[in-house]
């Protein structure tokens, strides 16, 4: 069965079009609700969000939805993806909502599923909740409808979760740190955890108004970011995303460190007190071969998933890991979440500086990228990378980079884009190719 509704991260698009409705909210909300009414307890949903305007649509929809067919409603307000998951699991709920386009502009939304495990849903569960969308729903009686309520402890639930993921004894004590939080979801929560931890925190993106998240803030927009550690003379600084499930960082000097680099320093700090699991890392095909190179050297793994941190989780589950995450910054640590988590991922690097007593330029910049290029093409419909043209000169460049380097070219699962990325020895090839590419791609679109 093909997929109508759900992509590589939940739904998402632009807010009243296509997909993106009140309505079609609602349905999920049934959809969804009857597809977890298991058993014969009293059911119960609980559902986040962060800071977009739409975000007060979009969640009455759903609660008029999973209430209608008996499921109760917990609502907890603007918090992080990853704390969604967790209050999902320790809440005992049958399901977790998460209202949020993530990177996108305020004029998008979307809306990802928890399981009671607090794990995003398998391709199975998505593919019955979509047959269920189709059908008219089962509403529940008078008597047997659902019940909605606000938590107002989700946020210091969460800030007590995250600060256990590091050692009890590690303060932050001397740290000056700047913290971007894209006037997301986590504008008030991440700030607050390492302040409570001893740093001194400079926030950014901090006062949300409904049209301003990622507004030239957060892990895509680091610009700001960078000019302010330079200026206050930080030790370091953080940007999350809008819901706060990846994590870019910034050194001393202002340099951007990716999800790679991160993912090195992590690995390798656990692998040295025996925590790691799996033998090695779980990325995706974007990931930098020069991580692979540095893995391999320290007799560890860098396992290849397609894109998407569900594909990423996926692998871990199934070889055993507790260690993957995207070039992006989406950080996977199962040893303290069940998604993607910027703010423990934070955590773990400030803990880091900590303990190795360093710069950060020093500390996060455990090898030298290998040339990489990516670069998009919008398109408008059809199918470009089905072209006969476009096969044909990637076809050529694969040929070219064998042996010497890496060529990956997919359609986004969430915009109509075409990534088309390169990396390789020489720069000027690797530079060659992608723009061949992309120039073939946009003839043909």
């Amino acid at each position: 069965m093909s997929r109508k509704f759900f992509g590589t991260d939940g739904i998402r698009g632009r807010t009243n079009q296509g997909y993106m409705t009140a309505a079609t909210a609602m349905r999920v909300g049934q959809a969804a609700g009857a597809h977890f009414m298991r058993g014969d307890h009293r059911h119960r949903v609980v559902i986040g969000k962060d800071t977009r305007l739409s975000g007060y649509m979009m969640e009455s929809a759903l609660v008029a939805g999973f209430t209608s067919v008996g499921m109760d409603v917990v609502m907890t307000g603007p918090l992080p993806t990853p704390a969604i998951a967790l209050l999902t699991r320790e809440m005992r709920a049958d399901l977790g909502v998460m209202i949020s386009a993530s990177h996108n502009p305020y004029e998008d939304n979307g809306i990802k599923l928890f399981g009671p495990d607090g794990f995003k849903l398998s391709d199975e569960d998505e593919l019955q909740i979509e047959a269920l969308l189709e059908r008219e729903p089962q509403l529940a009686a008078a008597d047997s409808v659902g019940r909605a309520r606000r938590i107002d402890d989700a946020a210091g639930r969460y800030i007590h979760a995250v600060k256990q993921s590091i050692a009890d004894e590690t303060r932050l004590d001397g740290l000056k740190v700047v913290v971007d939080c894209a006037h997301g979801a986590a504008y008030k929560v991440t700030p607050t955890a390492i302040w409570e931890l001893g740093a001194e925190v400079i926030a950014l993106g901090v006062a949300p108004d409904g049209t301003n998240i990622n507004d030239g803030v957060g892990s895509t927009s680091i610009a700001a970011l960078q000019a302010r550690v330079m200026e206050e003379g930080a030790d370091i600084g953080i940007a999350l995303d809008g819901d706060a499930d990846r994590l870019i960082v910034v050194d001393e000097k202002g340099q951007a460190v990716d999800g790679d680099q991160l993912m090195a320093l992590i690995a390798t700090r656990m692998a040295d007190t025996g925590a790691l699991n799996g033998g090695g890392v779980v990325a995706t095909v974007m990931s930098n071969l020069g991580l692979e190179r540095y893995l391999a050297g320290r007799g560890l793994t860098l396992e290849r998933t397609k894109v998407g941190d569900r594909y990423v989780l996926e692998r871990m589950k199934q070889g055993g890991f507790n260690i993957g995450g995207e070039q992006s910054g989406h950080m996977i640590l199962l040893d303290h979440a069940t998604t993607g988590d910027g703010t423990v991922a934070a955590l773990c690097v400030l803990a880091a500086l900590v303990a190795e007593g360093r710069p950060a330029s020093d500390v996060l910049h455990l090898f030298d990228p290998v040339p990489q290029l990516l670069k998009n093409v919008r398109y408008s419909g059809g199918s470009p990378l089905d072209a006969g043209s476009v096969k044909q000169v990637i076809a050529d460049a694969e040929a070219e980079l064998s042996g010497k380097g890496r060529l990956v070219i997919r359609a986004s699962g969430t915009e109509p884009l075409i990534r088309v990325m390169a990396e390789g020895d020489d720069a000027a090839q690797v530079e060659a190719v992608v723009d061949r590419i992309c120039a073939a791609v946009q003839e043909a679109a």
